[in-house]
């Protein structure tokens, strides 16, 4: 059987000299000589650590900050390694570069927080799109087909689809296109209270019709006129508690009116506000 040796890329170091500093590094006290042997393996092996960081410039991130981010995990790296119990310090350390990068993907370049499960249902999503996407053209893939390529339920591939398209948050302000002088907010749409005023107002109109003219005639003076209670009272020959009564009376007739025609409407709005 004929063993290859693993692949050596140009831009690492000779694996022997590697390892003769790696063996001085362990053997030196903190000090430094030790920082500045620490200090050349790191400019040694960066050129690998910017190689790896370069294959994950298409994610939208500035590519410096990506080799900022591989630096990070090679300098773990060296203050990790033993090359008296690893193999190679290229093994060692290119997973230790790309579990860093993909960690500052993870944690750092979402707008918004998103599970870490939606994350993963993202990137196999992801993953399938690519794959499938040759397939299907000119027609993207349906749910049903990237479910049964990646083994997924239809519902968490339509939380990966949603994650897709979710990575990053973008400006109100920002314009739909170069040549349309329209931006983001300008399209989206909004709740219009107005149409919720109307529609308890036409509740609350019908509710109204239903009551006797007295108590017609009192919630008319007291919420349209603004009249006091004792002012209504000596408008219709009645005592202010008496007044009183007949308001709160008429108010939950009111309020059970509407209240009943809503639950045989559905659920979708709540009670209208009915003075009580």
């Amino acid at each position: 059987m004929t063993i290859t040796a693993p692949r050596r890329f140009p831009d690492e170091p000779d694996p022997g000299r590697t390892v003769e500093w790696f063996r001085r590094l362990r053997a030196l006290p903190e000090g430094q000589e030790k920082q500045r042997l620490r200090a050349a393996l790191l400019e040694a092996w960066l050129p690998m650590a910017r190689r790896l960081a370069s294959r994950y410039q298409e994610r939208g991130e500035p590519y410096e900050d990506l080799c900022q981010v591989a630096a990070l995990g090679l300098m773990k790296a060296i203050d990790r390694y033993d090359p008296e119990r690893a193999g190679a310090f290229a093994s060692f350390a290119v997973p230790t570069v790309r579990g860093e990068i993909k960690r500052h993907f993870r944690d750092n370049t979402w707008g918004l927080h998103v599970p870490r499960r939606v994350q993963e249902l993202r990137t196999v999503v992801r993953a399938a799109l690519n794959a499938l996407g040759p397939r299907t053209a000119p027609r993207r893939p349906t749910v049903e087909e990237l479910a049964a390529h990646t083994a997924l339920s239809g519902e968490d591939v339509r939380r990966g689809l949603e994650a897709v398209h979710s990575y990053r948050l973008v400006s109100l302000e920002a314009l739909l296109n170069p040549h349309v002088p329209f931006a983001v907010g300008d399209v989206q749409g909004a709740a219009e209270p107005g149409y919720a005023l109307v529609e308890d107002r036409e509740s609350v109109r019908r509710a109204l019709a239903a009551l006797p003219e007295r108590e017609k005639r009192i919630l008319y003076l007291r919420f349209f006129r603004s009249m006091t209670q004792g002012s209504i009272g000596a408008e219709l020959g009645l005592s202010q508690m008496h007044v009183s009564r007949l308001i709160a009376q008429a108010c939950a007739r009111v309020r059970s009116h509407v209240e009943s025609d809503q639950a045989a409407a559905g659920p979708e709005r709540g009670s209208a506000d009915v003075p009580s």
